[in-house]
């Protein structure tokens, strides 16, 4: 069952969502505040509801708290309408911004959208066609037979996965790749590491070349590399 932390402080607001949400096969947590939000958060909720004005300060500051940390998906919830409060909170990271009076049908679509967009996230295990990567274990398996990856091309194969269907540009890479005793990675060597990921990954296409710009990881295996 997917977990949502929502962090609001009228407790109408939180009945109807937390009832509408069960109906759909969510299981909802409530908090009251920030200092309740950060004791009860973990990596089990796929998803967090927050409010912009709450007892004890800001949604954006536990927004800004989270994002440090996790990776998990953020839609406010606020009577803030404001293009300036509806930037501000994209721009930190949050994922969506719905204001207060909403249709519950509208939060679910939205919750619904912004799951699917990040659909294994928060999970430990990845995958693509037939590779899967478990970042607990930090192993990564072809068919199920285990490959040995060296410490950069795991890292690699790890921002690959981790943005399914989504372009890296070659100098965002890079810098992901910049390992932490801060040895360069230049692009050459990203070139060369992408060329023998593919071929430990028995010459997969799932790894895309996007000319002029950087790679792409993506299932199928038509089209060329």
């Amino acid at each position: 069952m997917t977990k949502i932390l929502l962090v609001e402080d009228d407790d109408t607001i939180t009945f109807g969502i937390r009832a509408a949400l069960a109906k759909r096969g969510y299981e909802v947590t409530g908090c009251i505040s920030l200092a309740e939000a950060k004791q009860v958060f973990s990596k089990v909720f796929a998803l967090v509801l927050l409010d912009l004005n709450l007892p004890d300060g800001s949604g954006y500051e536990f927004c800004r708290w989270l994002k440090e940390q996790y990776n998990t998906p953020i839609i406010f919830l606020t009577v803030r309408d404001a293009v300036g409060d509806i930037t501000k909170g994209l721009d930190m990271g949050a994922d969506d911004y719905v204001t207060k009076p909403f249709h519950i049908a509208v939060l679910e679509s939205r919750i619904e959208a912004v799951l699917r967009r990040v659909p294994e996230e928060n999970g430990e295990m990845l995958s693509c066609a037939g590779i899967s990567l478990d970042r607990e274990k930090m192993q990564a398996f072809v068919g199920g037979e285990e490959v040995n990856l060296t410490a950069l091309e795991y890292r690699m194969l790890l921002a690959l996965m981790e943005n399914k269907g989504r372009t890296l540009p070659r100098s965002m890479i890079l810098e992901r790749l910049w390992d932490s005793e801060g040895n360069f990675v230049n692009d050459n060597t990203l070139t060369v590491t992408v060329k023998r990921l593919r071929e430990k990954l028995k010459n997969t296409h799932c790894i895309k070349t996007v000319r002029g710009i950087g790679y792409r990881m993506e299932d199928g295996q038509n089209g060329a590399k």
